[in-house]
């Protein structure tokens, strides 16, 4: 008689297993959330002389490939000790095509061969 009651409750508390089981939805998702995807702007930076600052942007000449090229960045806060002819590095993100700058630092760079005077500008750049 002991033998069959276990038996009955296992079965019992089998059957009321699945029960349980079969209310829970498939996945952890709810079927009204919405998924967002947050878009994350790459940071870059660049490293080079400045040739213009004032309280909105900051524009730099920087040396790539033995050639100077002339970038300009909206600032987002003022850049204070920073003045013409400084060599900073800045960190920035691309907004609506326009470049924005969200860190300055000045850097000292180690020599590595090319010298202001050595770089020349690039043919059809002004």
């Amino acid at each position: 008689m002991n033998k069959s009651l276990l038996n009955i409750v296992a079965v019992l508390f089998l059957l009321s297993s699945f029960a349980y089981a079969i209310d829970k939805p498939a996945s952890s998702v709810k079927a009204n959330a919405v998924k967002t995807n947050i878009v994350k702007a790459a940071k870059m930076h660049a490293t080079g002389k400045v040739i213009e600052i004032s309280g909105e942007l900051i524009k730099i000449e920087r040396a790539l490939k033995g050639d100077i090229e002339t970038m300009e960045f909206a600032l987002e806060k003022t850049a204070t000790d920073i003045s013409i002819s400084d060599m900073v590095k800045i960190d920035y993100v691309e907004k609506d095509g326009s470049l924005i700058a969200s860190k300055i630092s000045k850097v000292t760079l180690k020599n590595k061969g090319i010298k202001p005077a050595d770089m020349r500008p690039v043919p059809g750049k002004k």
